[in-house]
């Protein structure tokens, strides 16, 4: 329920509405500036993608055509049988191999000719979690430089893959058996944990992992199997990919599962999985215990449309993207690209709904941003502010396997402040270990254009002013949908999306009108997501 009346108290907090609205200084005060990035790439080394999708398409395409700041290049840990032009090699072997060999030389051969010189190009490895789904496990040599461990990389494929151990270097194999004994542990859902606890112990400031598509399939993924991998390592496993990628599938981020009412949890609202996009779910939960994990945006790419008309995912920074904060400081090390996703001051957004995202709550005690928390005393009155700004033109090509852009200027219909309770986090041994509800979270306040205020700079900006007496997390969500919108909202809600299917006259697929047809029903639903600020009530 949307509680929209001026001073009206609601729960732990009273709205105050009506307040000159002053202007604020651009989002980026401090040494520090807005990166884009895509934490969750692929090449013709992972198994699913295609030979066209080369490293050098990927990387043109991502920090060329798509302009991104950084992205981290994530094949599958699985086996390669292609180099980075596509060509086939002797013989497969495990990607860790791959990454060391092939990928990683040709990108610093690139970036050493200065092509992508001022860009960060990562490399890392998309697991196969046992008994889950995917999850992004990202290891640095060290905290001063970005270098991939590939040491540690070919030991983790070793140890949690079900890969043949006989396509694995003998030698290595006999070093690893000699440190870790001759237990591969790739089978279950402990072995998940195990391998969390491996990162912790030999990367414990390199290394994080990102859990991917996490409702896709299901039954892979409950509440408590997120709250054991973020209180075994808070600092390794703090981002879940909500805004997930693959949104060229004709089922949207290749949510398959059949269209019934028992696999609502695992569907995508508005491409949104259900974990972040259900207001009161999952992810409210999580925030509920005042747990610091983010909600990313990712592409997700392995190719966009094939020769055979089948469709994927678009390319980084072509519709998904991922904006942090990076300290001038941190820049170019380890520890301070961690330090900066792990902080939080990012925000998720599709198709350039928006391009700028300044959110603050200022306090007695100061401000605090995105990801962070601000300490206040009961009763205090603060001020939030949200001020944010849309691009000219997105990316909406038309059509979409063309190099015509559709002239789409996105436009934010509404946002959305949700709020929600912080209470101590649940005991392991409780029931409540199981619960995957917030119920106290909601839609505090809708904001409209009769809301905010335009400036110059273009910037929309609103403010109000609450009154805290507990603790509480805020965060937003925008979309260019109206309130009800026949097929993608309800009462503001966004529905569960429908498979995009269009029939020729014969009865035959319509391959091109498909891929078509999935283009315009993403750009019809664009949403962005920010990270919440915590208020904290002495």
């Amino acid at each position: 329920m949307v509680a929209a009346v001026a001073g009206l108290s609601i729960g732990a907090v009273s709205l105050v509405s009506g307040l000159e609205v002053k202007p604020m200084p651009a989002p980026t005060e401090g040494k520090g500036s807005w990166m884009v990035g895509d934490l969750h790439t692929h090449t013709v080394e992972s198994d699913d993608s295609r030979t066209t999708q080369t490293l050098d398409l990927l990387l043109d395409k991502a920090l060329g055509t798509y302009k991104l700041d950084w992205m981290i290049l994530s094949n599958h840990l699985r086996s390669s049988k292609y180099d980075q032009n596509g060509n086939l090699l002797p013989k497969p072997v495990p990607f860790a191999y791959a990454m060391e060999s092939i990928e990683i030389p040709h990108v610093k051969d690139m970036q050493a000719g200065g092509t992508y010189a001022d860009k960060m190009i990562l490399s890392a490895a998309e697991w196969d979690m046992p008994t889950h789904d995917h999850a992004n496990v990202v290891m640095f040599e060290n905290e001063s430089t970005l270098e991939t461990s590939t040491d540690g990389a070919k030991e983790f494929q070793y140890l949690f893959t079900t890969l043949s151990e006989s396509l694995f270097n003998p030698q290595d194999v006999a070093a690893w058996k000699n440190r870790n004994g001759s237990v591969r542990p790739n089978q279950t859902g402990a072995d998940a944990l195990s391998a969390i606890v491996w990162l912790k112990t030999h990367y414990p400031t390199t290394s994080f992992a990102t859990i991917n598509h996490p409702s896709r399939n299901p039954n892979k993924y409950t509440i408590k199997d997120f709250r054991q991998m973020n209180d075994l390592a808070p600092d390794i496993v703090f981002m879940i990919e909500g805004m997930v990628g693959n949104q060229m599938e004709p089922d949207r981020g290749g949510y398959t599962s059949a269209y019934i009412d028992a696999n609502l949890p695992n569907r995508t609202y508005g491409g949104v999985d259900a974990v972040v996009a259900k207001v009161g779910g999952v992810w409210d939960a999580l925030l509920g215990e005042g747990r610091h994990v983010w909600n990313i945006a990712n592409s997700d790419s392995h190719f966009k449309i094939d020769a055979a008309s089948n469709s994927s995912g678009y390319y980084p920074g072509e519709y998904a993207k991922n904006y942090v904060w990076m300290p001038d400081s941190g820049k170019g090390t380890a520890t301070g690209l961690i330090a900066s996703l792990r902080e939080g001051r990012m925000f998720g957004v599709f198709g350039d709904l928006i391009n700028a995202l300044d959110f603050r709550i200022v306090g007695s005690s100061g401000t605090a941003f995105m990801g962070q928390e601000i300490k206040v005393g009961a009763g205090e009155k603060i001020k939030l502010t949200i001020r944010f700004k849309s691009p000219d033109l997105n990316n909406y090509l038309k059509p979409v396997d063309g190099n015509t852009l559709a002239n789409m200027k996105p436009v934010v219909n509404h946002v959305d402040l949700i709020v929600g309770d912080v209470t101590p986090k649940a005991s392991p041994d409780s029931a409540a270990y199981n619960v995957a509800t917030n119920p106290s979270a909601r839609v505090l306040k809708r904001f409209t254009a009769a809301d905010w205020k335009v400036g110059k700079d273009g910037f929309a900006s609103v403010t109000v002013q609450l009154v805290a007496n507990k603790n509480q997390y805020f965060r937003l969500r925008g979309t260019n949908l109206a309130v009800d919108a026949p097929g993608f909202s309800y009462n503001g809600e966004p529905l569960a999306d429908q498979k995009t299917w269009v029939l020729n006259n014969q009865g035959g697929v319509d391959n091109n009108g498909r891929v078509n047809a999935i283009n315009d029903r993403n750009y019809s639903s664009l949403w962005f997501y920010s990270n919440p600020v915590f208020v904290s009530v002495r």
